[in-house]
C-alpha cells in the first residue's frame, strides 16, 4: 500500500508529538516539514526522517506530492495557515483550538465545503475509540440513567508564552478547557439550553482558570474546570442513578473504572495500545479523504463550530478578547 504523504505547518512541540507518530505509521509518511526558518525546519527533517524541509509554510502547500497538512502553529495563526492550504487545493487536519474564534471557524469552513476540500479540527480524543467506549458504557444502563458529568483538566503552564499572550489566542480555555467541553459533548451531545461560567483572568487579558456548567435540556448537567495555573487529577467522572464511571485522563484516557452506586469497584476498562494516540486521527482523515469527504464524522464542520461558538460566548462572559476577533470585524 502507497504511505500517505503528510506534511506539517510548523515545527514546536507540538509538531514534534506529530512526527513521533507519523514514524511508528504503516499508512502515513512523513513526508514534509515547514517552518519560516530553513535551518530549524531541516534540523526538524533531519531528527524525525522527513522528506523535505521548506522554509515557508506556502512552498510546503505548493508541493504537488503532499496529500494532507497538519497545521501546528499558535492559535492566532490557524485562520491565515488554514486557509491558505485550502486556497491551493490542500486537505487539513488543523490542530486545536480550531480557531480563535467562530468567524474564523465559519470563513475556513465554508472555503472547505464550497471547494470540496477536506478540513478537520485535531482535537485528538475525539477520534479514540476509548472515548467512544467511554460513552457507549456511560450510556448502555451500566451506570443507570447517566446524570451528570465532572471533567478537570490542569497544568502549571502559564510561564508559556502560548498561554499568557492574547495575541496568540492564549490562555487555559482555548488550549485545556476544549478537552473538558469536548468530553462533555462525547458523552452528553449537545442538546444544552444554558451555559454559565466563570473566569479567573490575567494582568495580561487571557484567562487562566476556567469554571464551566452546562445545562442540558432534559436536566443533566456537566461541570467543567480547567487552570493553567496548577497541576489536578485530570479525571472525568460520569455519575448515573446506578452507579459511576472515573476516566483517569481525559486528555488521553487509557483507564475507565466502573463503581455501583454502593461504591464499590465493578469493572476495569483499558484503551488498546496505541502510538501516542494521535495516529487515530490521521487514520480518520486518511479514510475520510480518500473517500472524496470534506469533514470526517468524527469532528465534523458543525461540531467545531459549535464549540468555537461556546468558547466565544465563554470568553465574552470573562471580558476576553482577542486581537483575531478585531480581525474578523474588518470590512
Amino acid at each position: 500500500m502507497d504511505k500517505f504523504r503528510i506534511g506539517i505547518i510548523g515545527a514546536g512541540h507540538i509538531a514534534e508529538k506529530m512526527a513521533a507518530t507519523l514514524a511508528g505509521m504503516e499508512e502515513a509518511e512523513a513526508y514534509g516539514v515547514a517552518s519560516r526558518d530553513l535551518a530549524k525546519a531541516e534540523e526538524f527533517a533531519r531528527r524525525f526522517n522527513f522528506t523535505k524541509a521548506f522554509g515557508s509554510y506556502e512552498a510546503l502547500a505548493d508541493d504537488p506530492l503532499v496529500q494532507l497538512i497538519y497545521v501546528a502553529t499558535p492559535h492566532s495563526l490557524h485562520h491565515d495557515h488554514v486557509r491558505m492550504c485550502l486556497l491551493k487545493g490542500k486537505p487539513v487536519l488543523c490542530e486545536k483550538a480550531f480557531m480563535a474564534n467562530a468567524a474564523e471557524a465559519e470563513d475556513v469552513i465554508g472555503i472547505s465545503e464550497s471547494r470540496g476540500v477536506f478540513l478537520a479540527e485535531a482535537i485528538w480524543t475525539r477520534y479514540m475509540p476509548f472515548y467512544r467506549t467511554i460513552a457507549e458504557r456511560a450510556n448502555d444502563g451500566t451506570i443507570g440513567k447517566p446524570m451528570m458529568v465532572t471533567a478537570h483538566l490542569g497544568y502549571p503552564v502559564s510561564h508559556k508564552e502560548r498561554i499568557m499572550k492574547p495575541e496568540l489566542g492564549g490562555g487555559a480555555l482555548l488550549d485545556l478547557g476544549v478537552y473538558t467541553i469536548n468530553f462533555a459533548l462525547n458523552v452528553f451531545g449537545k442538546d444544552i439550553r444554558k451555559i454559565t461560567s466563570h473566569c479567573t483572568v490575567a494582568e495580561t487579558g487571557v484567562d487562566l482558570q476556567d469554571n464551566i456548567c452546562l445545562e442540558y435540556e432534559d436536566g443533566r448537567m456537566a461541570v467543567l474546570m480547567a487552570t493553567a495555573l496548577c497541576a489536578n487529577d485530570r479525571q472525568g467522572i460520569i455519575s448515573g442513578d446506578g452507579g459511576y464511571i472515573i476516566v483517569d485522563n481525559i486528555n488521553n484516557s487509557l483507564k475507565a473504572e466502573i463503581y455501583g452506586k454502593d461504591h464499590v469497584l465493578k469493572e476495569t476498562i483499558h484503551a488498546p495500545e496505541q502510538i501516542t494516540g494521535f495516529e487515530y486521527q490521521v487514520r480518520a482523515c486518511i479514510s475520510a479523504i480518500s473517500q472524496g469527504k470534506y469533514e470526517t464524522p468524527f469532528m465534523p464542520h458543525s461540531e467545531s463550530l459549535a464549540v468555537m461558538k461556546m468558547l466565544d460566548g465563554i470568553r465574552k462572559n470573562a471580558g476576553v478578547t482577542f486581537p483575531n476577533d478585531l480581525k474578523m470585524q474588518r470590512p
